[in-house]
C-alpha cells in the first residue's frame, strides 16, 4: 500500500510540477495538488487517498476544492485521515453498485498512537475506580473474558451471544473515569487493550456526499463504505449524506457514520438520510426485517448528537431507523429530529433532550440513567426495552417535559414502558426494568383511539403468562419498584393505568 501512495506522489508531482515546499508554505492540501477531476465521473479515489497521505506525514490540514464534485468508484482504496479534513461545499458521489469491498471504508479517521496489550489485569468489579496499570497518559480500555457469553439473542435474529466485554477510559495512573463505570463483574481477562488518547482535537467540516446504493441481494451482507471514526477526540460538523437509486432489493448499511474503538466524539449540525427497509430470513428461519443504519456506533464512549436531523420523513416506516450501538456508553441527542434512538448490545448512560424522534421511538436496553426530557415521541411506545436482548435496563428511567404522540396518531394500545420476558430465556445476565421510573409533565395526545381504548398504561403486558403464582419463571425478570407521577395529562381524559397484567406490575409502588 505504501509504495503505491509513494509511486502516486512521484506521477502527480511530475506531472503537475508542484514542488513540495510550495503546499507546506501554502499550509494546506487540496485533492486538485494530486490529480483529482472533480468532474462528477472521474474516478477521484487515489487522488484522495493520496493527497490525505501526503498531509499526515507533513501534518497538514485537506482542504476540498470548493465546487468540485468527486466520483469515487467500488475500488478498495480508503483515505486515512489524521489531521483537520474541510470537505468544504464540495460533493463526493461513493457509487456502491459494483464494489471490490463492501466493508473497506471510504475515509477513516484514525490516531498516530497505536494501541497495544494491557497485562496484568486478571480481574474486574464493577464500579471498580482503579486499575493497576502505569500508562503513557490517557487510554481507553477494552477487556474480554471470552468464558462468559453475553447478550445471548433472542426471537427471529437469535443467536449465541458475545463474549463478555467492556470499555472504559482511564488516566495515566490508572483511575477509571467513573462517569462511564465498568458495568460488569469479571472473574477473569482474556484480553485486555488500551488505546491512547488523542488530547488534541480534530475537525471535520463540511461536505455533501450521495451513496449511489448498492443493488445487492437482499441478506446480512452489510455494506460500510463510510467515514469510519477511530479516533478520540473529533468533530463532524456540517456534514450531509443523501442516498439514491434503492429499489426493491439491496444489502443493509453499517452506517455511512461508524464511530468505534473511542472517546468524545461530537457530530452537530448534520443532516443524514435512512436506508429502505429490505427483508430476509432471519436464523429462526423466518422472514425478519434487516436493520440497516446511516449511523453506527460501538465500542465508544462519550458521543453526541447535536443539532442533526435526517432528509427524509421520521414517521415514515418504509425507511428504518437511523442509529445502531452496541458496547457504548454516555450518548447524547440534543436538538435532533431523527426516526430512532437504539441501544442492541447495552448503553449505560444516556440522554435524549428538546428532539424529537418518529416510529421507531427509544429502543435500548443497558443500565445507569436514561433520561428523556423536552421530547416529541411518535413511536408505539415511549420507550421499547428490546426483548430479543432481555428487556433489561439496571437503573432508572426519567422522562420529564415530554408529548407522546402513540403511533403518530394512529394505535389501538398505548403503554409508555414496552417489554417482553418469558422468564424462559438465558440471555446470559439477570434482566432488570427500571429500579425507579419518574414521569413529569408528560402529555398523550390520544385523541384518536379507538371504542375500546381503555387509556394508556404504564406498562405493557411484558409476560401473559405470568397471571397468578403457578408461574414460576427459570431466570427472574426483577421488576420496577418505584414509579413517581406528576401532571400526567392524558387528551382523552382516561387516566394512566398500571398495566394489562396487575399481577405482574403488583409489587410495583405507584406515587402520584
Amino acid at each position: 500500500m505504501m509504495r503505491k501512495i509513494l509511486i502516486l506522489l512521484f506521477t502527480f508531482f511530475t506531472a503537475f510540477g508542484q514542488a513540495n515546499e510550495e503546499l507546506v508554505d501554502r499550509s494546506f492540501v487540496r485533492y486538485s495538488d494530486f490529480g483529482a477531476k472533480g468532474d462528477g465521473k472521474t474516478d477521484d479515489i487515489d487522488a484522495i487517498v493520496a493527497a490525505h497521505a501526503y498531509a499526515n506525514e507533513h501534518q497538514l490540514p485537506v482542504k476540498a476544492d470548493e465546487g468540485f464534485r468527486y466520483y469515487i468508484s467500488g475500488k478498495e482504496r480508503t483515505a486515512e485521515i489524521r489531521t483537520n479534513t474541510d470537505f468544504s461545499s464540495a460533493f463526493f458521489i461513493i457509487d456502491d453498485r459494483e464494489v471490490e469491498d463492501r466493508t473497506a471504508p471510504v475515509f477513516k479517521v484514525s490516531s498516530d498512537l497505536k494501541s497495544f496489550t494491557l497485562n496484568g489485569i486478571k480481574s474486574l468489579k464493577k464500579g471498580q475506580q482503579k486499575i493497576e496499570a502505569s500508562l503513557p497518559g490517557p487510554c481507553l480500555v477494552t477487556v474480554t473474558n471470552e468464558a462468559v457469553r453475553h447478550y445471548i439473542r433472542y426471537g427471529p435474529n437469535q443467536d449465541s451471544g458475545s463474549p463478555q466485554t467492556d470499555i472504559f477510559v482511564v488516566d495515566a495512573k490508572g483511575n477509571i473515569d467513573l462517569n462511564a463505570p465498568i458495568i460488569w463483574d469479571f472473574d477473569q481477562i482474556t484480553e485486555a487493550k488500551a488505546l491512547p488518547i488523542d488530547e488534541t482535537p480534530l475537525m471535520i467540516r463540511g461536505g455533501h456526499f450521495t451513496t449511489l446504493a448498492n443493488q445487492a441481494e437482499s441478506k446480512y451482507t452489510y455494506y460500510s463504505r463510510n467515514i469510519a471514526i477511530q479516533r478520540s477526540n473529533v468533530t463532524v460538523d456540517g456534514l450531509v449524506h443523501t442516498v439514491e437509486g434503492e429499489g426493491d432489493h439491496g444489502a443493509p448499511y453499517g452506517g455511512f457514520l461508524n464511530i468505534s474503538d473511542c472517546s468524545y466524539v461530537t457530530v452537530k449540525n448534520t443532516i443524514l438520510t435512512g436506508h429502505k427497509t429490505y427483508v430476509t430470513i432471519g436464523s429462526a428461519g423466518d422472514p425478519v426485517t434487516m436493520g440497516t443504519y446511516d449511523i453506527i456506533a460501538g465500542r465508544a464512549l462519550n458521543v453526541s448528537f447535536i443539532n442533526c436531523s435526517q432528509t427524509n420523513d421520521i414517521t415514515d416506516k418504509t425507511y428504518w431507523g437511523i442509529l445502531g450501538s452496541n458496547y457504548c456508553k454516555n450518548m447524547l441527542y440534543d436538538n435532533c429530529t431523527f426516526s430512532r434512538f437504539d441501544a442492541h448490545k447495552g448503553v449505560a448512560n444516556a440522554t435524549i433532550r428538546n428532539s424529537t424522534l418518529g416510529h421507531m421511538g427509544i429502543n435500548a436496553i443497558g443500565s445507569g440513567t436514561l433520561l428523556v426530557e423536552n421530547c416529541t415521541i411518535k413511536s408505539s411506545r415511549l420507550i421499547n426495552l428490546r426483548s430479543d436482548y432481555g428487556s433489561t435496563w439496571e437503573g432508572e428511567f426519567i422522562i420529564r417535559n415530554c408529548l407522546y404522540v402513540p403511533g403518530n396518531g394512529n394505535f389501538e394500545k398505548v403503554n409508555l414502558i414496552l417489554g417482553y420476558n418469558t422468564g424462559k430465556h438465558d440471555f446470559g445476565y439477570t434482566c432488570y426494568m427500571p429500579v425507579k421510573i419518574t414521569i413529569e409533565n408528560l402529555r398523550i395526545d390520544d385523541s384518536n383511539a379507538p371504542e375500546n381504548y381503555q387509556g394508556p398504561a404504564i406498562f405493557s403486558d411484558m409476560n401473559p403468562e405470568m397471571t397468578d403464582e403457578n408461574f414460576v419463571e427459570e431466570f427472574p425478570f426483577v421488576k420496577t419498584k418505584l414509579v413517581e407521577l406528576k401532571n400526567i395529562v392524558t387528551v382523552s381524559g382516561k387516566p394512566l393505568r398500571v398495566s394489562d397484567n396487575p399481577y405482574m406490575f403488583m409489587g410495583v409502588e405507584v406515587i402520584e
